[in-house]
């Protein structure tokens, strides 16, 4: 089983297409919405956890892109400024997914961008405000 976090971001022409179903029937994958904003005749935004076989999957992001989906993985809209990060692991407190982490014996704060969910609750957790999103705020909420 093949699972990644992933950014969707839909043109107008296809907000009302049945696409995450045709995801489960046509492509056997399964899903797991974390955040989502789509409107008709609008932009959307969709951000969700994609499981399934590795070849379904590779077939499936075809699929999305082939109708003009912009696909993303999460890790590319989150950002850790290492400048001002000074490594005190607030974050880690609050990361549900343990994307964020102490490595020891070093007590290094490590990110993982394949586990984050893009919840945003490192934001407001860490002191330096080294994390940012740069999810395209128009869509969001």
């Amino acid at each position: 089983m093949y699972s990644k976090m992933l950014s969707l971001r839909f043109p107008k022409t296809v907000v009302n297409e049945p696409i995450t179903v045709n995801l489960v029937k046509k492509f056997d994958l399964s899903f797991n919405i974390l955040k989502a904003t789509i409107y008709p005749r609008k932009e959307g935004l969709m951000v969700l956890e994609l499981s399934g076989h590795r070849k379904s999957f590779q077939r499936g992001v075809r699929y999305l892109k082939s109708l003009g989906v912009k696909v993303e993985s999460i890790g590319q809209d989150i950002k850790r400024d290492e400048d001002k990060c000074f490594q005190c692991g607030a974050c880690t407190a609050v990361c549900p997914t343990g994307a964020l982490y102490i490595e020891r014996p070093e007590m290094a704060v490590i990110f993982d961008r394949e586990k984050c969910s893009a919840c945003e609750l490192c934001v407001s957790a860490c002191p330096a405000r080294a994390m940012e999103v740069k999810f395209d705020r128009s869509l969001v909420y």
